[in-house]
């Protein structure tokens, strides 16, 4: 039977054994993906994500720069019109919701609060307000169009008809009050992906003018049916560029507001065509296809894709502190009355009884912890844990921080209590 050290020490070396036979072949290692890009209004930077984290790089091509890391999965980022903020989604708090990162700062704050999904679609010409998607208040759980200051505030309903989904709102350049939206059927964003399109996932576009006073109710236009349309983009003189498979295939295609048939721009026979973004002169369309990013010039038609090169390490996860005032059990005193032990989400915790020092994470294991009892001298704490499938007595060391088993065997161990003379 190993100790505890000698344990861990065994445990180590088998896992750098692994890491090395399985890292050891080159031609196994796999090339990064490149997805969800954001052209800036110049058009010259792109935003885009890879491993869950966003990176920049120049339109032409080149070494990534990485812009934001964290160890959840952010998504979907779009410049301000005016240069200034990077709009993005992420999960680090559970649901989707909408950051901005300040760029000359670097500052990142939260804008949406929402329990469910709020998925970013846009930025208003001013960059005061973002536009995002959101079912979290239809009764009907339809998707509806919010907007929300850039400078934070209360969401409003800007598109949110009963009986449709509404979603990738595009705010016009040129009109206040006109969004480009795609509605009917949200499948055609979620489900897996068919070769050719089916009825079943149809999505039109349709211009809304929203409401400008009180009492007042949007105004829809039809612009464009047939096929899979989706992520309407303001192109030059007031016409969409947008997504569809109308052809067979997904292809980027052009419409203008005021009638007329839509002409499609890209000639791709296979693959997908995903989140593009356009430059506020709408000539340059960035979007994702085969795990990478392209551009499209729209004038000339010609697509290419970018040659990316992701430049640098990114540190593992690290721990954020985080405060917390509920959701404690056990808690626990010690002996000299200077520090105290607790449960929280089933490890084991301490502090001192001071107040303003993070906590010291005794335990990290996917079991239970409990039963915290402190010895006599206050340099240890004896818990239970159920990691070996039932409940065993440990003990956990904050001189020499190492932990140690004190019981064994197959029976159940709980409700440790010390003599009186420890």
């Amino acid at each position: 039977m190993f100790g505890t050290t000698s344990a861990r020490s065994l445990a180590r070396t088998a896992l750098l054994f692994l890491l090395t036979v399985v890292a050891a072949p080159a031609a196994a290692q796999g090339a990064p993906s490149f997805y969800e890009p954001g052209i800036s209004p110049d058009g010259r930077e792109i935003a885009f994500v890879s491993g869950g984290d966003i990176w920049t790089v120049p339109a032409t091509g080149g070494a990534a720069r990485l812009l934001i890391a964290h160890s959840a999965h952010e998504s979907r980022p779009l410049y301000s019109p005016d240069g200034s903020m990077l709009a993005f989604n992420s999960n680090r708090n559970g649901g989707l919701d909408v950051y901005i990162i300040d760029l000359a700062s670097g500052a990142v704050r939260r804008l949406t609060n929402e329990s469910g999904n709020e998925e970013l679609s846009g930025w208003s010409a001013d960059s005061r307000w973002i536009y995002f998607a959101s079912n979290g208040e239809d009764v009907g759980g339809m998707s509806d169009v919010y907007r929300v200051r850039a400078s934070g505030g209360t969401p409003m309903a800007v598109a949110a008809d009963r009986y449709e989904g509404e979603f990738f709102a595009a705010p016009s350049r040129d009109e206040p009050g006109l969004l480009a939206i795609s509605t009917r059927a949200r499948m055609a964003q979620s489900q897996w992906w068919r070769n050719g399109h089916s009825h079943i996932d149809e999505a039109e576009l349709w211009t809304v003018r929203t409401a400008q006073r009180s009492g007042e109710r949007p105004t829809y236009t039809k612009i464009s049916t047939g096929g899979k349309n989706l992520w309407p983009m303001w192109g030059a003189g007031g016409a969409l560029v947008f997504m569809s498979d109308r052809s067979g295939s997904e292809n980027l295609w052009t419409v203008s507001t005021r009638g007329g048939d839509a002409r499609q721009l890209t000639k791709f026979s296979n693959g997908r065509v995903l989140w593009p973004s356009i430059s506020t002169d709408g000539r340059t369309v960035a979007f994702e296809r085969d795990f990478g990013i392209w551009t499209l010039d729209v004038e000339s038609g010609a697509a290419k894709r970018v040659d990316i090169r992701l430049v640098g390490n990114i540190e593992g996860p690290a721990r954020e502190p985080r405060s917390a005032t509920q959701g404690w059990s056990s808690i626990t005193v010690s002996p000299d009355g200077r520090k105290w032990a607790f449960i929280s989400g089933g490890d084991v915790w301490a502090t001192t009884m001071e107040g303003g020092v993070p906590a010291t994470r005794v335990t990290e294991t996917s079991a239970a912890e409990g039963d915290i009892v402190w010895t006599a001298d206050s340099r240890q704490v004896v818990y239970t844990s159920w990691r070996t499938g039932t409940p065993k007595l440990y003990a956990y060391n904050f001189t020499t921080s190492e932990e140690r088993p004190l019981t064994t065997g197959d029976g159940r161990d709980a409700a440790p209590a010390f003599s009186p003379d420890g």
